[in-house]
This record gives structure tokens, sequence and C-alpha cells, in this order.
């Protein structure tokens, strides 16, 4: 399997001191994922968690929405020509009757760490069919829970504390239980991790539930919250414009610069409590 940190010697420089010492650097590797044994797309990503990774990926465009509408997931074997398994090539095989993306929906097969839809061929296409509606969730959250929501993803960012590196995604109840958290040089990757492993255990849709993300609120974060049944999205720093339009299209609460006692409420509001005046 691939390593999820490496280690290299750095010169440090403090004012007039220079120094030399080992950091711990966020591993970055491909990741190709075929289905069917046809290639999809290549994603940049930390190793691990990857079948949940390649079967979030797949529920994020639409192809699955149940543990049910997988086969099997496997790693490649021989993926290099000496016939070395590099644990970067893996297959999921879809259940019989499970019908594989149009082609029109499929990203171009490479794609970066930092961006979950650069690949898409136009904006209608990265507006994928939900096969949950999220703007019925009769979900209710006090501001005070979603403001302990950052404190309590950064104590659970493991690989963050040796590196500094990575994003990381949590999954929250109503009550502010943590269900789930991963972490990735890519942010989207980090939500398909969470959406595989949902998937995985039969937990799709996820209903009252919060999302909390460490940086900020893109379009395609919205995207997956949507497709994976999630009512809310927190983020840590700012939503973009098509983020805040998407969530509003779809009833999503989007909330972001979640930071101490503050947020700001982008859209669904009447999801978040406030005491009266």
């Amino acid at each position: 399997m691939g390593r999820v940190t490496v280690r290299r010697r750095v010169l440090r420089l403090n004012d007039s001191a220079a120094t030399r010492k080992v950091d711990a650097l966020a591993a970055e590797e491909p990741l190709e994922i075929r289905l069917n044994g046809s290639p999809l797309t290549v994603t940049m990503r930390t190793p691990g968690d990857d079948f949940d990774l390649a079967v979030g990926f797949l529920v994020s465009e639409g192809v699955i929405g149940s543990a049910r509408d997988v086969d099997t997931i496997r790693y490649c074997a021989g993926a290099t020509v000496d016939g070395e398994n590099t644990y970067n090539v893996l297959d999921v095989r879809l259940a019989p009757g499970v019908t594989p993306p149009a082609v029109s929906l499929e990203r171009n097969f490479y794609t970066t760490s930092s961006c979950g839809v650069c690949g898409k061929a136009s904006l209608e296409a990265v507006r994928t069919v939900a096969r949950w509606e999220v703007a019925g969730d009769p979900v209710r959250l006090e501001p005070e829970l979603i403001a302990a929501l950052p404190d309590r993803l950064r104590s659970a960012q493991r690989v963050f504390d040796r590196t500094g590196g990575l994003h990381a995604a949590g999954l929250f109840t109503s009550s502010g239980e943590m269900l789930c958290v991963r972490e990735d040089v890519g942010r989207h990757n980090a939500v398909d991790k969470l959406l595989g492993r949902a998937l995985r255990g039969d937990r799709l849709p996820l209903t009252s539930t919060v999302l909390m993300v460490s940086g900020r609120a893109s379009f395609e974060l919205v995207q997956k919250a949507v497709m994976g049944g999630i009512p809310v999205l927190a983020a840590v720093s700012a939503p973009s414009s098509l983020a805040v339009e998407l969530a509003a299209e779809r009833g999503l609460t989007l909330l972001g610069f979640v930071r101490g006692a503050s947020m700001n409420v982008y859209t669904g509001e009447e999801r978040i409590t406030r005491k009266a005046a």
C-alpha cells in the first residue's frame, strides 16, 4: 500500500539560524479508477481508503447509490511493465443491471488534487441528477453546535498533525456526534472518501447530518453533499458564488467562515435555530 506520509531532509531557516531536520510531507500519488475494466479517471490523492474514494467518486457522479450497486473492488495486479503492483490502479465492477455513466458525464482522464470537476465538459454535466432531495430534510441545528465542529474536526486530523498539509472532511450527526473523518491532499477526495465509507456501510442517504470541511466550500463539495443526501455543509473558509447558487437551488444549508462563535449562513437559514430577540 502507498504511504500516507513521506520523510525528507530540509533546511530550516529561522532568523539568522540555519538547521537541517527531517520533515514529514503528506504523500500525493495518482490513483487510476477503472470501471468494469475500462479507465474512467485519474485523481491525485493521499493513499489510504482508496476503495471508499473510488465508490464515493461514483456516488458523486450519480452512477451508484447503494452497496448493492457494486459487485467487486480490487487493486489491479501488474500495474507496471515489470509486473509490480503499485496500488495506484483499481477496478470497480458494477453489479449486473447497473448502468455505467454516459460519456457526457465522464471526467477527462486526469484531475488534480485541488479540483474535483476540472475535467467536466460543461456546467450542465456537473449538475448531476441527485437520487435524494435534501430540501425537505427537517434537521435543525443550534449555532453553538456548529461553532464547535471545526475544533472537533481539527482534533481528529492525525496526519495533519504530522504534516500540516492535508484537507479534512468530517461527518457529524445533528447532535454533534462525529461519524467519520477523512483526510486527503484533495478536498474533494476527502469528501468522496466519506461518501464511499457511507455507501459501503449501507448508510446512504445521509439524512440529518452535517458535513464539515477544513477549507473553502466549492461547487463540487456542494454537489457531493447533495449527492450523498447531506442537508448541511459548513466550511471554515468562504464559499464560491456557484456553490451558493447550487445550494440555494437544491435546498441545502450552506455555512461559511465558521470560526469561533461567528459564521455566515448563505442558504437554508431556516435550519439554524436562533434565540428570540
